[in-house]
């Protein structure tokens, strides 16, 4: 399937501004999931119990605060990520996870559905020793089940860079822009293909 970043262009310059939503409050923790398109994680991840925010950003690359042009366009080794802030009283990383990986093609490399490129890879990043043995034991579950070798990376996180203003709750700010896209990008039938009834892990 080929890429339709330009349909993702043509929506972007058509928008005003948008507001970012909710802010975290002082309890929260963080964690740090690519996906592919950042807009759909952060619906998927914004639909669990006990997470307070998401905002969509970059990480895993080399370049200082980068533009979304310059990431799409490779380069800069950077993915498209979502920083996740919850709520550890209401929900655990574990959970996360098995959310994520439910959203997610493990067996793509540098794509996720129809968007191509080092920018959709998937990949989690973690913050500390019990983050990464958690994340490896995940995708040992994933290999296992289907038996075939996952793409998803898992790296350590370093910096994130949050996307400019109009990226942020895109799903929420343009419905009707943002399920066309998600429409067009055949994401919902690839992840019913591969997860069954339990795509999207909630």
């Amino acid at each position: 399937m080929t890429s339709i970043r330009p349909l993702r262009y043509a929506l972007l310059a058509l928008l005003p501004l948008a507001a970012h939503a909710d802010e975290a409050n002082q309890s929260t923790a963080e964690a740090v999931f690519g996906g592919g398109c950042f807009w759909c994680v952060e619906e998927f991840f914004d639909a669990v119990d006990g997470v307070v925010a998401t905002t969509s950003g970059f990480s895993g690359g080399h370049v200082e605060n980068p533009s979304y042009e310059q990431v799409v366009s490779g380069g800069t080794g950077h993915a498209e990520v979502v920083k996740v802030e919850y709520d550890p009283e209401r929900v655990d990383y574990e959970t996360l996870l098995h959310v994520f990986w439910r959203n997610v093609d493990p067996f793509a490399e540098d794509r996720q559905f129809c968007d191509a490129g080092e920018a959709y890879r998937s990949a989690i990043f973690t913050a500390s020793d019990e983050e990464r043995a958690l994340a490896e034991a995940s995708r040992d579950a994933v290999a296992e089940r289907f038996d075939r070798t996952i793409a998803t990376e898992i790296n350590d996180f370093e910096t994130f860079y949050a996307a400019e203003e109009y990226h942020q709750n895109y799903y929420q700010e343009n419905p009707l822009r943002y399920r066309f896209y998600k429409s067009a990008c055949g994401r919902e039938e690839r992840l019913e293909e591969i997860w069954g009834d339990e795509a999207g892990g909630l």
